[in-house]
């Protein structure tokens, strides 16, 4: 018997005769990882460089994490602080910089708001596997990064995992918290992420 199947939600590359008997499922392939770049890096600053994100990289992400959201822990270490610095953007920053790969005093990201409420935030960002919880050092690092920098007003350790047990009873890091210091693990980031995507803010 010959029979035509359609390609819609069935996995088949395209409506084609098939024989019955012998017809098999062809999943459909793997959704793609983004490789390219997420943002524009415009004018470079003494710490690093000016961002602006490119909208089709953004559109592409809210479509990943819309339709196939584990995929978004393939994203490269670099593809995150991207992705990140771009989210800052997104909200309304009005200079987000991405520091180089060295040499960037445990900053990766700094963004700036001006005027009412001006605030200027140091992010650093933990692309780690799921499973590998951020531990209390390198948010201690932060710590001394944050107040030995005489013009930020705030840090943010953001990862894509979770954070050690118990890191908040830890007085060094608690005593910062929220006012100075603030904790995105990868469940959070993905809600603000995929809130930034679908135009809310």
């Amino acid at each position: 018997m010959v029979e035509i199947r359609s390609s819609v939600g069935m996995g088949w590359s395209s409506a084609r005769l098939v024989d019955s008997a012998k017809a098999t499922y062809t999943p459909p392939p793997a959704p793609e990882i983004l490789v390219g770049a997420i943002v524009d890096r415009v004018e470079r600053r003494p710490e690093g460089s000016l961002i602006v994100v490119l909208q089709p990289a953004w559109d592409a992400i809210g479509k990943l994490l819309r339709d196939n959201p584990s995929e978004l822990p393939q994203l490269s270490p670099d593809q995150w602080e991207e992705l990140i610095a771009g989210a800052y953007d997104r909200a309304g920053y009005d200079e987000v910089v991405l520091t180089p790969r060295s040499g960037d005093g445990g900053r990766d990201i700094i963004a700036v708001k001006r005027g009412l409420h001006s605030i200027r935030i140091i992010d650093q960002v933990k692309a780690y596997a799921p499973g590998n919880p951020v531990p209390a050092n390198d948010v201690r690092a932060l710590v001394g990064v944050l107040l030995s920098d005489p013009l930020a007003t705030k840090g943010i350790v953001t990862t894509t995992s979770t954070f050690a047990p118990r890191i908040l009873d830890d007085p060094s890091i608690a005593r910062h918290m929220p006012f100075r210091l603030e904790l995105h693990d990868g469940e959070e980031v993905r809600k603000r992420l995929l809130a930034l995507t679908s135009g809310k803010r």
